[in-house]
């Protein structure tokens, strides 16, 4: 009796064992899934993202109608006899912020599109004109100053096929920008003879004088009447900068 007593009592604290371990918490392992509640964790990123320039220079314009120059201007003729020739840049501006088409550009290409010229911009050999607007200002100002003459990319077109030249840029401290007296100067025995018409993009400026210092620095050519179109109107009111332009072509034959 005594034994059968002993016998269940051993069977009962063996069962008491058993389910206690069963109820012990398992270790998780590294494919275990967090069971509810836990947070669930998160991956940290490994890159870096910034939008500053790696390198020491000056952030430049990135212009999308002249990408970043790399010293060659490929020249493309269509077998026109008219060209239009300018100078533009993106980035800030003026009243109308950061820009991916400049000013100058847009009315160049309206130029284009009535007259069916050929287009060639002036771009930087060393493109340094930085993107916020009032660092612009001080290099536009201190190149005027020095009366610089910063070198342009690529090569020209060949001018002599050329008849009629239209020739723009906006309006820098009240003058060309310096850039387009190198243009000038080292092109101007090619446009003898020829129709030089100048326009410009400004905030005020109007014309600024472009047709009479074209015509001091390129005296064997001859200058005809230029067209003046605010930079503002040329981002937002572009249909009403269109109908200048053709009217004012019209009163050149075009």
């Amino acid at each position: 009796m005594i034994k059968r007593i002993a016998s269940c009592l051993l069977a009962l604290i063996l069962i008491f064992t058993l389910a206690g371990c069963a109820n012990a918490p398992q270790p998780q392992t590294p494919d275990s899934q967090p069971t509810q509640g836990q947070a669930e964790p998160t991956q940290a990123s490994v890159t870096e993202h910034s939008d500053a320039p790696q390198t020491d220079a000056p952030q430049t314009v990135a212009p999308k109608e002249s990408s970043a120059p790399t010293g060659e201007n490929e020249p493309e003729e269509s077998g026109s006899d008219t060209l239009v020739v300018y100078f533009s840049r993106t980035g800030e501006q003026y009243k109308v912020g950061v820009i991916d088409n400049g000013n100058t550009a847009i009315v160049a290409e309206m130029i284009g599109d009535r007259t069916g010229a050929d287009l060639w911009e002036v771009m930087p050999a060393n493109d340094h004109y930085p993107m916020t607007y009032s660092e612009l200002l001080d290099v536009a100002k201190r190149e005027l100053n020095e009366n610089a003459r910063p070198a342009y990319a690529g090569e020209v077109l060949d001018l002599s096929q050329y008849n009629t030249i239209f020739i723009g840029a906006p309006v820098w401290w009240g003058d060309w920008p310096m850039i387009m007296y190198t243009f000038f100067e080292q092109n101007a025995d090619a446009f003898a003879g020829k129709l030089l018409i100048p326009f410009s993009t400004h905030e005020g400026s109007g014309l600024s004088g472009f047709d009479r210092k074209l015509s001091s620095a390129c005296p064997n050519s001859t200058v005809g009447t230029g067209l003046a179109v605010r930079g503002s109107d040329c981002q937002n009111k572009q249909e009403s900068v269109r109908e200048t332009v053709n009217k004012w072509l019209a009163g050149s034959g075009y």
